[in-house]
Parts: C-alpha cells; sequence; structure tokens
C-alpha cells in the first residue's frame, strides 16, 4: 500500500501519560503523547532535531529559561540537545516527530513508563 491513514486517538485522560507510535518511515516517526492535565514531561534533551505540535489541549513548553505557553494547532521545532519540557494544563494530546534514528524508549523513559 502507498498510503498509511493514521486516526488520532482521543484518549481517557484519567490515568498517566501514554505514548504510541502511529507512523514511521524511511526519516522519521510520529509519536502519540497523551497528557492529563497537570501531568509533566521532565526536563530532558533529545539527541536530534525534533517538532512537537498541540493537537488537543495547551501545555506549558520550557525551553532557553522561557516558558511558552502552546494552544492547539501550534507547533514549536527544537534543534537537538536543547533541554525543554512540558506541562499540560489541560488534557493534551500532543504530535512529536523524532527521526528515524531515535529511540521511542528514550521517551518512555523521560516519562517512567
Amino acid at each position: 500500500m502507498n498510503f498509511k491513514l493514521i486516526s488520532w486517538s482521543n484518549d481517557d485522560f484519567s490515568t498517566d501519560v501514554k505514548i504510541y507510535v502511529l507512523s514511521e518511515n524511511q526519516s522519521s516517526k510520529d509519536i502519540q503523547i497523551i497528557m492529563p492535565k497537570n501531568s509533566v514531561m521532565k526536563e530532558h534533551k533529545a539527541p536530534f532535531d525534533i517538532t512537537v505540535q498541540v493537537l488537543k489541549g495547551c501545555i506549558d513548553f520550557g525551553i532557553d529559561d522561557k516558558l511558552l505557553r502552546l494552544n492547539e494547532l501550534d507547533m514549536i521545532a527544537v534543534l537537538a540537545n536543547v533541554p525543554h519540557s512540558l506541562m499540560a494544563n489541560e488534557d493534551s494530546i500532543i504530535r512529536l516527530n523524532l527521526s528515524k534514528k531515535d529511540d521511542v524508549s528514550r521517551v518512555s523513559k523521560i516519562l517512567n513508563l
């Protein structure tokens, strides 16, 4: 098949943060992160460039000693090895685009899953 239709889950927000790999190709991976209100992704670095997009909800994105408010459909591109953090201000669905060379288990470790 020449395509893959991807449905973004509107998951149950009553439990902890959840991650799902939704798409993977020769160069990148798209990850869905379900973040219940007040959940946190502690400060960390990615070994490759990433993009983070809020599909639903609102998060605070910490980077360069600033706290940026990302609302629905806002997206931020972050260079490799730049410390950053996330906190969900409300139940949120996040799209994370990683390099194919990056490992999803690294994201799980940050979340202590």
